[in-house]
């Protein structure tokens, strides 16, 4: 698996990669329309570090925006995986306070529409030597974070404002812990999914884990090592960006509507432009897991302003949170 989180961010490579994104709101002349999502990823809310307040001081700022021209400030919110600190490990009591905590500020303080994707906190008990679970629960695995997203599947797809919006599942279990893919059965309905959209309309891929990032790049590099020839080599940890990344390429060369890709898990921001796609890591709602800023990235979620032409903007808001006890 290569260079692991943990050592990643022990190096101190965590914000290596973060840059300015393009600002939302910046039209050039024949952008029309605009579809506008807030992209709140890597949220963790848990029942430590006041993190419920600072969650509904998030979405206070996210839906109090300026507005465009009359329209809402944001037409919705989606969540880009590891909503609550984490349940992999947890056993069936913490889990369900953290879900619980996650549902009441929702409730509380969002009049959104929410889409969500699953991160791999959000899955429960594959840890089963720490969890206490043993696999055979109503809820396990992916089923809990299913059942509070209100849907039988962890991904999805929808149209908005004239484009159409993936959400995929990213994250499967390696040795009791994970890895960044689609499976099989995903990767049929994918491409199914694309192969129904028409060539006009364009496309946004949502993932947990990036399908393409350097940042895991930087890291490895930083770690050092050989290859078989002796020169200099490193390799990629399959828990911070997609091991089908090569398939994924494949694929959006046939889909070319396919415009942008979301994502989160490495807590930076990041922006990429390749192969006709845009593949953007949008920072955290809880920065360094609520603790402060992480590796140079505050406390912040990003908007995303999808235009009729094909083009968006990003732009990376921080909401004004500083670390709690």
């Amino acid at each position: 698996m290569g260079i692991t989180r943990r050592s990643m961010l022990r190096a101190g490579l965590a914000g290596v990669i973060a840059a300015p994104l393009v600002p939302a709101g910046e039209s050039p002349a024949g952008r029309r329309g605009g579809f506008r999502i807030a992209h709140l990823t890597d949220i963790h809310v848990q029942p430590e570090r006041e993190s419920a307040k600072g969650l509904a001081q998030c979405l206070a700022h996210v839906q109090s925006l300026p507005d465009r021209g009359g329209g809402p400030p944001v037409d919705m919110i989606v969540t880009g995986g590891d909503t609550i600190m984490d349940c992999m490990e947890a056993g069936r009591d913490r889990a369900q306070v953290q879900w619980d905590l996650w549902r009441k500020v929702k409730t509380d303080h969002c009049s959104l529409e929410v889409k969500s994707v699953v991160g791999n906190h959000d899955v429960w008990g594959w840890t089963k030597a720490k969890s206490g679970v043993t696999g055979a629960e109503p809820l396990y695995g992916k089923q809990w974070a299913c059942e509070q997203f209100g849907r039988q599947l962890p991904y999805d797809s929808f149209d908005r404002g004239g484009w159409h919006i993936v959400l995929l599942d990213s994250v499967f279990p390696h040795e009791q812990s994970y890895v960044g893919k689609l499976d099989d059965a995903q990767w049929d309905w994918l491409e199914r999914d694309l192969a129904a959209v028409p060539t006009a309309t364009p496309v946004l891929v949502v993932s947990h884990i990036p399908i393409l990032s350097v940042h895991p790049l930087a890291a490895a590099a930083a770690n050092g090592g050989a290859g078989s020839d002796g020169k200099p080599a490193f390799s990629l940890s399959g828990g911070l960006v997609h091991v089908d990344h090569d398939r994924f390429q494949r694929l959006f060369a046939r889909h070319r509507n396919v415009k942008a890709c979301l994502s989160g898990h490495l807590h930076i921001i990041e922006q990429i432009d390749y192969g006709g796609v845009r593949y953007l890591c949008n920072g955290a709602v809880s920065a360094g897991w609520w603790k402060g800023p992480h590796g140079g990235t505050d406390f912040g979620y990003a908007v995303i302003d999808l235009f009729d032409d094909g083009t968006l903007a990003c732009d990376y808001r921080t909401y004004g949170w500083t670390a709690r006890g």
